[in-house]
C-alpha cells in the first residue's frame, strides 16, 4: 500500500526520442513537504521528466505515479492534484476574465481568490478583464498563471523556470507569496537560479545526460 504523504513516485523510467535516451533509468519519490530545486544543464531531462508526471509523454519502461494515479490513463485525475507554471505561457485565446470563469468552473477555485493572489504580485485583474489572455505582457501571464496555481491549493505545484518573465520587484512578491502558503503540499521547481530559492527548498535534485546524479537534503 502506498504512503499516502508520496506525492510523486517513478520507478525506473527510461525515455527515448529519436533513438535518444532522454531519461536513463530514473527513479525518486517526492512527498508533501519537499520543495524541490531541479537543476542541471539544457538537455538533462528535467522538463521531459516533468512532462511524464503530468502526462504529456508517454514513458517507454517504468511507472509514474501522482497522488497514486497514472498521469496518462488518469489524466484528468492527476490534474486535479497538479499546479503547474510552464516557463511559456500558453497562447490562451480567452480573456483574463473569461479564463477565471473558466478556472472557477472547471476547479472550484474562487476567481476572487485568484484576484487577490494576482493582486499581491501588483496584477489588477479587474482592470484587465476584457483583455484576450495571449496580448498580456510575458510578466502579467506569469503572474496569472502564478496566481491561479497558487489559488488552487494543489497538492503538487510544479514551476519551470517560473521568475523567467518577472522583473525583480515581481520576482520579490512572488518568493513571498510561496513562504505565505499555509497548506501541506509539495513543490518541484526546474532553475538555473537556485541562489534565488534559498530558504524556499529542502532539497536539490540535479539531473545530468537523464539521469539523477544529485540527490540530497539541504
Amino acid at each position: 500500500m502506498q504512503d499516502p504523504r508520496v506525492v510523486v513516485e517513478v520507478n525506473r523510467v527510461r525515455k527515448r526520442f529519436m533513438g535518444a535516451t532522454v531519461l536513463d533509468d530514473v527513479s525518486l519519490q517526492i512527498s508533501l513537504g519537499d520543495r524541490v530545486a531541479m537543476m542541471g544543464p539544457n538537455g538533462a531531462g528535467k522538463t521531459t521528466l516533468v512532462r511524464c508526471m503530468l502526462g504529456f509523454y508517454h514513458t517507454d519502461e517504468g511507472s509514474i505515479r501522482v497522488a497514486g494515479h497514472d498521469p496518462v490513463a488518469e489524466r484528468v485525475e492527476v490534474l486535479r492534484h497538479v499546479g503547474f507554471i510552464p516557463q511559456l505561457p500558453p497562447p490562451v485565446k480567452l480573456t483574463v476574465g473569461e479564463l477565471l470563469h473558466f478556472v472557477e468552473r472547471s476547479s472550484g477555485t474562487s476567481a476572487e481568490s485568484i484576484a487577490r493572489k494576482a493582486g499581491e504580485m501588483e496584477l489588477d485583474v479587474a482592470k484587465h478583464s476584457q483583455k484576450p489572455f495571449f496580448k498580456l505582457s510575458g510578466g502579467m501571464k506569469q503572474k496569472l498563471l502564478i496566481a491561479i496555481a497558487l489559488a488552487r491549493k494543489s497538492r503538487l505545484l510544479i514551476f519551470d523556470e517560473p521568475t523567467a518573465s518577472l522583473d525583480p520587484r515581481a520576482r520579490e512578491h512572488f518568493y513571498e507569496l510561496l513562504q505565505s502558503i499555509d497548506y501541506e503540499h509539495a513543490a518541484i521547481y526546474i532553475t538555473h537560479r537556485a541562489e534565488e530559492l534559498a530558504g524556499l527548498v529542502n532539497r536539490e535534485i540535479t539531473m545530468d545526460l537523464g539521469k539523477v546524479v544529485v540527490d540530497e537534503r539541504i
